[in-house]
């Protein structure tokens, strides 16, 4: 199992179990669990409550709609993420609603939302891998989105799995200790 890091400051047990594992259990994601992970997002804060974020979705059982979702991954992501039993493709509304104008902020809504959905899936035992490994372009296509809405990332959900399941390389990355740059490094000062 990953070794839990250490924490220079107190954070919430939730923030602290979150990590972004490779390997996932087959047991399904429950529909009903999806929607309150989107419930979670749904209730981010957002510039002028424009609420940018979109989303397209689908458990393994929705073959079609996953396998869609699965051939705009990475090569690289290909070899472990299809096995998650969600993936999400993360998209913004580029225009703002109210006056059809360019919205700069709608990227970081939607990192809003997702962090939303990663907390949410955290107090329910599931794990969230975002991946920017993916074709743009093949998303647009394979399902017709209008001009004002951008794919931005991918995400996988799903319960925890064995890492032995994975590639050498992939399982040393699963078991690896999480690390971060310190404190000072991420603060300014001027």
């Amino acid at each position: 199992m990953k070794p839990q890091p250490h924490f220079d400051h107190p954070v919430h047990e939730l923030i602290q179990k979150r990590w972004s594992p490779r390997a996932y259990s087959t047991r399904p994601v429950a529909g009903d669990t999806i929607l309150t992970l989107f419930e979670a997002a749904r209730w981010a804060a957002s510039g002028g409550n424009e609420q940018p974020w979109r989303f397209i979705y689908a458990t393994r059982e929705q073959t079609e709609r996953f396998g869609k979702l699965a051939e705009c991954l990475s090569e690289n992501n290909r070899v472990w993420a299809p096995e998650a039993p969600v993936l999400i493709l993360t998209l913004v509304k580029t225009l703002n609603s109210r006056n059809n104008q360019p919205n700069r902020y709608a990227w970081h809504d939607l990192g809003l939302a997702v962090g939303n959905l990663t907390t949410q899936a955290s107090a329910l035992d599931l794990y969230v891998h975002q991946m920017a490994g993916f074709s743009a372009e093949k998303a647009k296509h394979l399902f017709d989105l209008p001009p004002d809405i951008e794919p931005v990332t991918m995400i996988t959900v799903g319960y925890l799995g064995d890492p032995d399941q994975l590639p050498d390389n992939l399982k040393a990355r699963e078991l690896a200790e999480r690390q971060r740059k310190p404190l000072d490094e991420l603060i300014l000062a001027s």
